[in-house]
């Protein structure tokens, strides 16, 4: 009985003391020689810790695409101007950002997705490389458009040089939609950009709370807004309640285990896609080859199949010294090996042709290039 009179004591005191505004060391002595710490100045002292704990930088890029986009009307979902919007209005727009981290931002470019050319893939790599090496950065969100955004991603998943982490973002909706989708996957991003558990694991892609390794991402439809997935692989985690879930592993080699460095790097060697169907023609083969072409990635039909005249214009470009990788058009699965050949394992073609291109800068060995199909 004695006990518990203390302790009520102890409460009594300490919730006087907490609406003085005053700070007071109250304990109550218990029978068996026990204290009863004022749990009011233990509440004071834990706020007081976490009020010091710093909050994560992190700085968001702009590139353009819907999720700065805008309409006439709040029901224009297709038909609107992408990149309208710059980085400040964007962030602006998700005050509760500012709660969750530090935030900065940076116009890169301001474009749809589909003109993200070489010459910004390199600006924005090297940009992010040089964020990174700061120790005022904590993580990077990319702002891009969503037609081309997996290959952006997968791009400086082989060649960021750090493990801190780096997530793109993107919209289905333009940002003067009704329900637009961009605000909350923006949010997203940053709060996973903040988070311990993202590090290490590669450049991450966001939407629809889902989260998404760069390798396997690939947009399924074209105006939904759950329109990215990860067929084959499967998503690597989701978002609930403002906390990211991770279920699955990275398991193919990124950042800084590939051997690609762009610090120097000017210009990326050509690389097309040429498209397998029926009754397709060779003279795309030497179109590409006279124009320039360094490499060429066929999206074959099924298996990586080539056509009597696919292979004719395959074997042309070998014989002009040009670097050929096949990939498949089917959208899932692996193309298995082919003697003689490179083949894409189970990248899509767009995203064999980026890996082609790095792989290029170091090596001109097919066996060499294959490794790296196999390994990243």
């Amino acid at each position: 009985m004695k006990k518990k009179f203390n302790y009520l004591i102890a409460l009594i005191v300490a919730a006087t003391v907490a609406l003085s505004g005053f700070t007071l060391n109250v304990s109550a002595q218990n029978n068996d020689g026990t204290e009863t710490v004022n749990t009011a100045q233990a509440e004071q002292s834990t706020k007081g810790q976490l009020s010091e704990e710093r909050l994560p930088n992190i700085a968001i890029l702009a590139t353009g695409g819907t999720i700065a986009g805008t309409g006439s009307s709040s029901t224009q979902t297709t038909g609107y101007k992408s990149g309208d919007l710059a980085i400040d209005t964007l962030i602006e727009a998700v005050p509760e950002m500012k709660e969750i981290a530090n935030i900065s931002g940076e116009q890169i470019v301001s474009v749809d997705s589909t003109d993200i050319t070489d010459e910004v893939l390199l600006k924005l790599g090297k940009r992010i490389n040089e964020l990174l090496a700061s120790d005022d950065v904590d993580g990077i969100v990319i702002t891009h458009g969503t037609d081309t955004i997996e290959e952006t991603a997968y791009f400086l998943n082989l060649v960021v040089k750090s493990d801190k982490p780096v997530v793109l973002t993107a919209a289905m909706r333009p940002a003067t939609a009704m329900s637009a989708d961009g605000p909350f996957n923006l949010y997203n991003a940053v709060l996973l950009a903040s988070h311990k558990n993202s590090k290490g694991k590669g450049v991450l892609v966001t939407l629809n709370d889902r989260i998404l390794a760069a390798r396997n991402v690939t947009k399924t439809n074209t105006t939904v807004t759950d329109a990215f997935k990860s067929i084959e692989n499967g998503y690597l985690g989701t978002i609930v309640a403002g906390k990211p879930y991770y279920y699955n592993n990275v398991t193919h080699l990124h950042t800084t285990d590939t051997p690609f460095d762009i610090s120097t790097i000017e210009k990326l060697p050509q690389v097309e896609i040429i498209y397998g169907y029926q009754n397709s023609p060779t003279y795309m083969y030497k179109a590409a080859v006279n124009n320039g072409a360094k490499g060429i990635v066929v999206a074959a039909p099924g298996d990586g199949t080539l056509s009597a005249n696919s292979l004719q214009g395959v074997e042309y470009a070998m014989e002009k010294g040009v670097t050929v990788v096949r990939s498949s058009r089917v959208g899932s699965g692996t193309v298995s090996p082919k003697e003689g050949f490179i083949t894409s394992d189970s990248l899509n073609p767009q995203k064999a042709r980026i890996l082609l291109m790095l792989a290029m800068t170091v090596a001109d060995n097919p066996e060499e290039i294959q490794s790296f199909y196999n390994q990243y």
